[in-house]
């Protein structure tokens, strides 16, 4: 037992079972004992690598995505450029690299990283230099929002519901005679179809935050991309558990294993339109580099003795890699022209 695990048990004993939610925030981010809190899980040492540690190119057509966009909204001189959930910092500093030869970009950047772990706070100014922390987005100052997140919602805390001959019933955390064990708490008043055995999932941290995101967009300017792994209005138990880059159950080592579950975009693009932003139908990850010339980039790096670039490139867009389970999903200004690679979610509504 970890000892996160006879933390959580004890809780449990004295209070009840716990949501799904809460489980996973005291897992990653428990001050003592939290996954994020204690470690650096990413690359080979670490439990999962995260495209921007695959390669270089990865974060260079996202960073000329928004400079792109930047430049189609008049290259405002002030702008906010933010990065929740950052990692190390590799997206951040590949993407300004390529930014800096924008003339009048990184002048105009103001860089912040939305970040909860004081670990990865540390990481990420050895890789950025003394970098802007922020705790939410609303720390944002009123300015133009440039924005990128690469795997940042699939953390966020979620809730599951399992439809039963009595209704929706919420899924919890509470305790068996050998473990953490998922029960089924009361029914629950929630506006969804469903047939015995089906399970939903509800995210609602990441449904605000992307509403926050497009009211300031709608209300200051700017663009953002949310790459990340899932679908639109799934079904299905998606809670899981990565340790040592191998899938584990999720209750088996509390605070030792990343817990993700698949992002509903559906719901992220629901939230966008209430923020009153433009947004796109999702992408697939793969179509979405290859729109934005990642095959050319491929080609340079090679002929310049770049060995990995090739076999980075498989692994970032081939069906059978990351290419198609991973997907992006932007919002941008209703006046202005879209991010490069997306479509308004209109022109795409069948497909979504």
């Amino acid at each position: 037992m970890t000892p996160l695990a006879g933390l959580i048990a004890a809780r449990i004993r004295a209070t009840g079972p716990i949501s799904l939610a809460e489980y996973m925030r005291i897992c990653l981010m428990d001050g003592r004992h939290g996954y994020y809190a204690t470690r650096d899980p990413f690359g080979r040492a670490g439990d999962f690598t995260t495209a921007p540690e695959i390669h270089q190119m990865f974060g260079e057509l996202c960073g000329l995505a928004l400079a792109q966009a930047w430049i189609d909204q008049g290259r405002p001189e002030a702008i906010a450029l933010v990065e929740p959930g950052p990692g190390r910092g590799t997206l951040m500093a590949d993407m300004l690299r390529v930014m800096a030869r924008v003339p009048g970009l990184t002048d105009a950047a103001e860089v912040a990283l939305i970040e909860a772990s004081p670990h990865l706070r540390q990481v990420q100014r050895e890789r950025l230099g003394d970098v802007r922390h922020l705790d939410t987005i609303e720390d944002i100052a009123d300015k133009p929002l440039f924005l990128i997140g690469n795997e940042f919602i699939d953390a966020l805390p979620i809730r599951q519901f399992q439809m039963t001959p009595e209704g929706w019933r919420e899924r919890m955390v509470g305790l068996s005679e050998t473990g953490l064990r998922i029960g089924l708490g009361p029914v629950v008043p929630l506006d969804r179809p469903g047939r015995p055995g089906d399970i939903v999932e509800d995210c609602p941290e990441g449904a605000a935050f992307a509403e926050a995101v497009a009211r300031r967009i709608a209300a200051h300017g700017g663009a953002a991309i949310l790459i990340d792994y899932g679908g639109w209005n799934g079904y299905g138990d998606t809670f899981q558990a990565l340790r040592d880059h191998a899938p584990e159950d999720p209750l088996a080592h509390p605070g030792e294993a990343d817990l993700t579950a698949h992002v509903d975009f559906a719901a992220l693009a629901a939230a966008a339109v209430r923020g009153g932003a433009a947004v796109s139908a999702p992408v697939r990850q793969g179509d979405w580099l290859e729109a934005l010339g990642i095959s050319a980039r491929v080609e340079a790096l090679a002929r310049a003795g770049d060995a990995g670039a090739v076999a980075a490139h498989r692994r970032l867009t081939h069906p059978q890699e990351m290419g198609h389970l991973f997907k992006a999903i932007a919002i941008w200004p209703r006046s202005a022209p879209p991010v490069p690679g997306f479509a308004p979610l209109e022109a795409h509504a069948d497909d979504a």
